[in-house]
């Protein structure tokens, strides 16, 4: 038997996706949830994977702090990049080593954020799923 914990966590973010062939090449933003799928070896002694206060302190700090309300762009962004020091902000914009697409931002969390967040935990996130719009979302598993 399988038993994961999962947790969901909200925030606001705008982006646009540098080279797309439609109108996401505008600056837009969403409300995105995200869904953390958390694993471990065995049950702790009260019978759980993690608890769920556990996720939450250790993940939404990060992405309150580094997405939410604010801009993602892509590190050759030229555009943006040269917009960024002019734009009217109380947050700095999250520079991307990647094009901000949700398949891309998924990646970024469930490979590099994610397992440094949770070091030392015992928990390994397996999956994480990212919903962009009301309509539209990406699933990504580890093997």
């Amino acid at each position: 038997m399988k038993i994961e914990a999962v947790r969901k966590f909200h925030f606001c973010s705008g982006h646009r996706v540098l080279g797309h062939e439609s109108k996401c090449a505008n600056m837009h933003g969403h409300n995105y949830i995200l869904w953390v799928h958390a694993e471990a070896p065995s049950l702790d002694q009260l019978g759980r994977v993690i608890d769920f206060s556990v996720l939450k302190e250790k993940i939404d700090p990060w992405i309150q702090e580094k997405w939410d309300h604010t801009f993602l762009i892509s590190e050759q962004d030229s555009e943006l990049k040269k917009l960024e020091p002019l734009a009217p902000k109380k947050k700095a914009w999250f520079i991307c080593p990647f094009n901000p697409t949700a398949e891309n931002m998924g990646k970024y969390l469930l490979e590099i954020v994610i397992p440094e967040l949770l070091s030392g935990t015992g928990v390994r996130v397996n999956q994480i799923e990212l919903q962009e719009t009301e309509n539209c979302k990406v699933i990504l598993r580890l093997k």
